[in-house]
């Protein structure tokens, strides 16, 4: 797999996690323990893909 492959697939990763996130903020019911980790989840991937794309320059 090539990088901006590995990115595309990040970045959708990412956009997942994030509709997750937002579906698991719009219950009251979820455990907050579920939404940190989710945005824990977010994070180390944003920070991933900065990374990435900071070597290629």
């Amino acid at each position: 797999m090539n990088i901006e492959a590995h990115l595309a697939t990040l970045r959708q990763k990412h956009g997942e996690l994030d509709a997750e996130l937002q579906n698991a903020m719009n219950h009251p019911s979820t455990e907050s323990s579920v939404i940190l980790d989710l945005k824990r989840k977010k994070l180390r991937l944003k920070d991933e893909i900065e990374r990435i794309r900071s070597s290629l320059h």
